[in-house]
C-alpha cells in the first residue's frame, strides 16, 4: 500500500446508542477506532478525522471537520486536506466496524485496481453497500468534493460517483444499535474467544464432542457408510460344510480311481458318497461327497476314458475347505464401531447375517448461500455460476454421507434462522459460504440466536481458518465452509470423515501420510492446504501456491496435502486424494 493513504471517521456520536463515543467502544477487546487503524495500516499515511485522541501515535494526523458534527462528507473532506499527500488511491472507512480486517481493505484496492473505477465499495453480506468503507481514485474523489456547494450536511451518497464498483466481503456489517454491539461481542467471543484449532486437534474434539445418532437395527445393504452399533458376530459357520477349494475330482482312498459320471456344481445338488477308489467331477465351492480323501485339482490329473490317475512328481494337497474353517458360530465378524462397507457386507451375508444395529449414515444437506450464486440457466449481470454445489454430494459420498437435498439460501435478514430451524430432519448442515467473522456474518450470528455450541470455532490453517463447526440444540450438526472452492473442498475432505467418526461412532480411518518431497519450499506460518501430485518415487510434490477461486488448481492433481508452518524436504505429511 506504499501509494496509499487512509481516511478513518472517528468523529461520529451514536445517537442510538445515548450519543456514546461509538469509536472507542470496546467489542471482543479492542476498541473499534483500533480495528480500523489495523486493517490500514499499511498505508503510507493515515488521518483520524475526529474529536483529538492523545492515545494515539504521533504520525497519525488528527484534524476535527469543521463545524464538529457537520456528517461525513464534511470529514472526509478535511481529511483528504490534512492528508496534503498526491497519492492515487484514499481508503476512506468509518470506525463502528469490529470485524474490518487488512484483507477486506486489500480486496477493495484489488477490485478498484482490475475494474478501472473511480472508487470501490464494500457490500456486507446481504449486498447492502457501505459507501464509508471504499477505496477510492483521489483524483476522483478531489473532484466530487470540488464539485458541491457545500460539504457540510451531505449525505455520502451526494459524493457516490456514477462510475463505482461494489465489492461484496466479509466483516464489513457495522455497529448502530446497542443490540447490534452485543450480537458483535458475542460473534467475537464464539470466533476469537478461543485460539484456532490445529486439524488434528479439530478432528478430535469432532470425535469426542459431537452427539452420537440414535442406533437402530437395519438391512446392512442399505446402510453402506453406517458404523456397527454393536460387534458383529458369526451366525453360521463359514463354510457350512466341506467344500472344494478348487476345480477337479473328489476321490476316496488311493488312486488311480474310477471316474463316476456324477457332476457337482457350487451351490447344485451333491453327489452321493463315495466308496475307495472312486472320483467324480466336483467344481470350486461344491460340497464334496461323503468319503472324501482329497480333491485332486485339473492340473495334476490325468484321465483316460473313466480312469483318473495323478501325474507324476504332483505335490499332494487336500484342496478341501473343511466347515468352519474360516469361521465358527459366533466368531467376530467386525468390531462395534466398524465402517459399513461392501467388504463388510459381503463378510456378514457370507456367515447368514444381513442386518445389524447401526448408527447412520449420516444424512445431510447442502446450503449454498449468496445471491451472486446461480446453478443453471444464463447468467445475469453480477452473477456466479455455482461451481462447487453439483459436486458437493459425491464429494460427501466419499466419506460415507448422504446427501438428502441441496438448497441455494438467499441473502436475507433471516434466510439462516429459517433454515437451522428445520434442520432437524437432517444430521448434517453443509453450509458454504457466510464464515467470515463479520458483525453481518449471517451464518455465526444465527447460531448464536439458535443457541447452538461452538465445537470448532475456527482453525489454524490456509485456506479454510474461517471454517466453523457447531451443534444445534436439536443434535444436527451445522459445517460452515468458506465460500471459496478450492478452500471448500480441501477442508470438507479434511474434516468431514471426523465429522462421521463423531455422529456415527465409527473407528477413526488411518490417515494416509508419505514423505513431501518439496516440504520446506510450501512452509507457511500456518499450516496450509495445497494441491499435490504423485511422484514415481513415492509420495508427492505440491504446488507452492493455488487460487482459492475455483478448482482449477487440482485439475491433474491427485489430491491435496497439509503442509506443517516447519516442513522440511522429505517430512512424512498427510494427503488428503480427492480422485476417485
Amino acid at each position: 500500500m506504499t501509494a496509499t493513504v487512509a481516511i478513518v471517521l472517528a468523529g461520529g456520536r451514536a445517537s442510538r446508542m445515548g450519543g456514546v463515543d461509538k469509536p472507542g467502544l470496546v467489542v471482543g477487546g479492542r476498541a473499534l477506532l483500533d480495528v480500523a487503524l489495523s486493517a490500514v495500516e499499511s498505508c503510507a499515511q493515515i488521518a483520524v478525522v475526529g474529536p483529538h485522541r492523545p492515545e494515539l501515535a504521533p504520525e497519525i494526523v488528527q484534524v476535527r471537520e469543521v463545524p464538529p458534527g457537520s456528517g461525513p462528507v464534511a470529514a472526509i473532506d478535511a481529511g483528504l486536506r490534512a492528508l496534503g499527500s498526491a497519492a492515487p488511491v484514499v481508503v476512506v472507512l468509518a470506525a463502528d466496524l469490529p470485524f474490518l480486517s487488512t484483507w477486506a481493505i486489500t480486496e477493495l484496492i484489488r477490485h478498484g485496481n482490475e475494474s478501472g473505477a473511480d472508487a470501490a465499495f464494500a457490500a456486507d453480506e446481504s449486498g447492502r453497500p457501505q459507501y464509508l468503507i471504499g477505496v477510492w481514485r483521489r483524483a476522483a474523489l478531489a473532484a466530487a468534493l470540488d464539485g458541491l456547494g457545500t460539504v457540510i450536511n451531505q449525505p455520502m451518497k451526494a459524493l457516490v460517483p456514477t462510475d463505482a464498483a461494489i465489492v461484496r466481503l466479509p466483516g464489513v456489517g457495522d455497529c448502530d444499535t446497542e443490540q447490534q454491539v452485543r450480537q458483535a461481542e458475542a460473534a467475537v467471543d464464539a470466533v476469537h474467544g478461543y485460539p484456532p484449532l490445529e486439524l488434528d486437534d479439530a478432528r478430535d474434539t469432532l470425535r469426542d464432542k459431537l452427539s452420537r445418532l440414535v442406533p437402530y437395527h437395519a438391512d446392512l445393504r442399505s446402510v453402506a457408510g453406517a458404523a456397527l452399533a454393536d460387534p458383529l458376530t458369526a451366525a453360521d459357520p463359514l463354510p457350512r460344510f466341506d467344500v472344494s477349494a478348487m476345480d477337479g475330482y473328489a476321490v476316496a482312498g488311493d488312486g488311480p480311481w474310477r471316474l463316476r459320471r456324477d457332476i457337482g456344481f457350487a451351490g447344485g445338488r451333491r453327489p452321493v458318497g463315495l466308496l475307495a477308489g472312486e472320483a467324480v467331477r466336483i467344481a470350486t465351492g461344491a460340497h464334496v461327497p461323503d468319503g472324501t480323501s482329497v480333491v485332486l485339482r485339473d492340473e495334476f490329473a490325468q484321465v483316460t476314458e473313466d480312469t483318473l490317475a495323478r501325474l507324476p512328481n504332483t505335490p499332494l494337497r487336500e484342496d478341501i475347505r473343511r466347515r468352519g474353517e474360516d469361521r465358527e458360530v459366533g466368531d467376530l465378524i467386525a468390531a462395534e464401531g466398524a465402517t459399513v462397507t461392501t467388504a463388510l457386507i459381503s463378510a456378514a451375508a457370507s456367515v447368514e447375517v444381513t442386518t445389524a444395529r447401526v448408527r447412520g449414515p449420516v444424512r445431510a444437506r447442502i446450503v449454498m448461500t449468496g445471491d451472486e450464486i446461480r446453478s443453471e440457466g444464463p447468467l445475469q449481470a453480477g452473477q456466479t455460476r455455482d461451481s462447487i454445489g453439483p459436486i458437493l454430494p459425491e464429494l460427501l459420498s466419499r466419506c460415507g454421507i448422504r446427501t438428502t437435498d441441496r438448497v441455494h439460501l438467499r441473502d436475507t435478514p433471516h434466510g439462516f434462522d429459517e433454515v437451522l430451524g428445520v434442520a432437524a430432519d437432517c444430521d448434517l448442515l453443509v453450509v458454504v459460504g457466510a464464515t467470515g467473522a463479520g458483525a453481518a456474518d449471517q451464518l455465526r450470528a444465527a447460531l448464536l440466536r439458535a443457541d447452538a455450541g461452538f465445537v470448532v470455532p475456527r482453525l489454524r490453517l490456509r485456506p479454510g481458518g474461517s471454517t466453523v463447526v457447531a451443534e444445534l440444540p436439536s443434535d444436527t450438526t451445522v459445517l460452515g465452509l468458506p465460500g471459496n472452492p478450492f478452500a471448500a473442498v480441501a477442508v470438507l475432505m479434511a474434516l468431514a470423515p471426523a465429522i462421521v467418526e463423531g455422529r456415527t461412532g465409527a473407528s477413526p480411518a488411518r490417515a494416509l501420510r508419505g514423505p513431501l518431497r518439496n516440504a520446506a519450499e510450501l512452509a507457511g506460518e500456518v499450516p496450509r492446504l495445497l494441491p499435490a501430485r504423485a511422484v514415481v518415487e513415492g509420495g508427492w510434490v505440491g504446488d507452492q501456491a493455488v487460487r482459492t477461486a475455483h478448482l482449477g488448481g487440482v485439475v491433474d492433481r491427485d489430491g491435496v496435502v497439509v503442509v506443517p508452518p516447519d516442513a522440511t524436504d522429505d517430512m512424512i505429511v498427510e494427503f488428503l486424494p480427492l480422485r476417485g
